[in-house]
């Protein structure tokens, strides 16, 4: 039983890592795109926005792995892994792309206009003023978007992909026993809590008062 759970929090660990990896620079990106000065592009961003933050990701893992074959006959083969990294990306990166957004406006204009006193590009203003503060106010949200996603990670088992919760079902059921469930509890709760120490000693090392 027990090799079997690791087998599954490795999987829900790889879950994590790779969402993480692309949905917070992508959501950087979604960000900045939403403040572009073409309406067209502010307008689909904030319906994407929209779209994602208004429909539970569970809709969203089965419209990513059945939505090729059902809605445009495309056969893709063993789309279940990507799909579901895909999903949550995607997913994620819209809800971090919020957080930046605040984040950004609440930089003082004075301070975009001091940096071009100083004769900086908009990029570096942006790269070497802006950016820093910015990462040291979201921290507290982006830890809790963070902290979600572990749990979220669960929400694999939609696509039939065996991560650590589904594997806990499984023996569950066929061993009828609470013992695979107690483990995953504690999993969840451990990855929780080393997140969070890691995430506050982040940003405890940003504080520039100390």
């Amino acid at each position: 039983m027990l090799s079997t759970m690791t087998v599954g929090m490795l999987r829900t660990g790889g879950i994590f890592a790779l969402t993480l990896l692309g949905s917070l620079p992508l959501g950087m990106i979604v960000a900045l795109l939403r403040k572009s000065r073409f309406a067209v592009v502010r307008g689909f961003i904030r319906a994407y926005i929209s779209i994602i933050r208004g429909t539970p990701l569970m809709l969203q893992l089965l419209v990513w792995y059945f939505g090729p074959f059902y809605l445009l006959g495309i056969n893709i083969g063993n789309w279940r892994f990507p799909a579901l990294i895909v999903a949550f990306v995607v997913n994620y990166a819209a809800y971090f792309a919020e957080i930046y957004r605040g984040g950004i406006e609440s930089i003082p204009q004075g301070q975009y206009e001091a940096a071009q006193v100083l004769g900086y590009t908009k990029v570096q203003t942006f790269m070497r003023i802006i950016l820093p503060q910015v990462i040291k106010i979201i921290m507290p949200s982006v830890t809790n978007e963070v902290i979600t996603l572990v749990k979220d990670t669960s929400m694999a088992f939609t696509l039939a992909y065996a991560e650590v919760f589904s594997l806990a079902k499984q023996i569950s059921a066929s061993q009828t026993s609470f013992t695979p469930f107690l483990i995953a509890g504690i999993f969840y709760f451990v990855a929780n809590y080393v997140v969070e120490m890691i995430m506050v000693r982040i940003e405890k090392s940003m504080d520039y008062y100390k």
